[in-house]
């Protein structure tokens, strides 16, 4: 599958400094086959969000938050995974 990615730059570096994860790294994610995505329905009142928890390319476990923008995937935050959410990538969809 391929992916059109597009951010909010200013986003971007504030996501950077506060989490330690560029938006480059979250797109990596996206290749992760074992990734778990799901719905965020919290976090969907003006459009429908989701969250995707999988490792990136320098092998962290990250949380990418996004939404699907016509042809093109929205990133919203990334960051490190919770003990609790890699404890749930590791046991996998069960």
């Amino acid at each position: 599958m391929s992916y059109h990615f597009e951010w909010d730059p200013v986003k971007a570096e504030t996501n950077l400094r506060k989490h330690g994860v560029s938006f480059e790294e979250a797109t990596t994610v996206f290749g992760d086959p074992l990734a778990m995505n799901m719905p965020d329905p919290d976090h969907s009142i003006d459009e429908e969000r989701f969250v995707l928890l999988g490792t990136s390319h320098r092998l962290r476990l990250l949380v990418v938050a996004y939404a699907e923008r016509g042809t093109r995937t929205r990133l919203i935050s990334a960051r490190e995974a919770t003990r609790r959410e890699r404890r749930q990538y590791e046991q996998g969809w069960s």
